[in-house]
């Protein structure tokens, strides 16, 4: 079920997290790494509770899913460069990582606006198993702990966007919410089917 108000919960939640960018960036520009973190953690924890309410009090929308995908792409490329300004050597040792983190948002949203001329909100399990794995082994790297979750995080996070380019290739028009490459398939299928009767 869709919900029609676009002053829901869930679209708090998105709002804040993009409201939260520029905050981050400043922190970052100002050397104040404890606060970058602490709003970080907050940033990361409304991408985890504005899907689960959005289904849980049956708030899902078109413009929830554009807010969150927008809340998760801004979020998501302004990190690595606010690291960047906290702490140079570890963004320089983790370099090959982070530019597969940077190519695996960049290249999946352009195949998405060459497409469609908007971005993509499929919101797939693999996005969100890789978005809390990245969470935690980013905040476990800038926090100084071993860089072992952020690799496992990234290698999940490429097959999750390579299964985004896939659904992008499938699906013929814009679609959100579109759980897994599977879902994708069937929902070309069953559309077929429905022109073909």
């Amino acid at each position: 079920m869709m919900s029609t108000s676009a002053l829901t919960i869930p679209n708090l939640l998105s709002g804040l997290r993009l409201a939260s960018v520029p905050f981050l960036l400043a922190l970052a520009w100002g050397g104040h790494d404890k606060a970058f973190l602490l709003l970080l953690v907050c940033a990361l924890l409304t991408d985890l509770a504005d899907g689960y309410l959005a289904r849980r009090l049956h708030q899902e929308s078109e413009l929830g899913a554009k807010l969150d995908s927008w809340g998760d792409f801004a979020l998501y490329i302004s990190t690595p460069f606010s690291a960047w300004m906290l702490w140079p050597e570890l963004i320089l040792r983790e370099a090959p990582y982070v530019a597969a983190v940077l190519a695996s948002f960049v290249v999946p949203i352009l195949i998405g606006f060459v497409k469609y001329h908007r971005l993509t909100s499929y919101h797939t399990w693999g996005a969100k198993l890789s978005a809390v794995l990245m969470g935690c082994g980013t905040l476990l790297l800038f926090a100084g702990g071993p860089a072992v979750l952020f690799h496992l995080a990234t290698a999940v996070l490429v097959l999750t966007q390579i299964e985004e380019i896939s659904i992008t290739m499938v699906l013929p028009e814009w679609r959100s919410n579109v759980p897994s490459l599977v879902h994708a398939l069937r929902l070309v299928r069953n559309d077929g089917s429905c022109k073909g009767s």
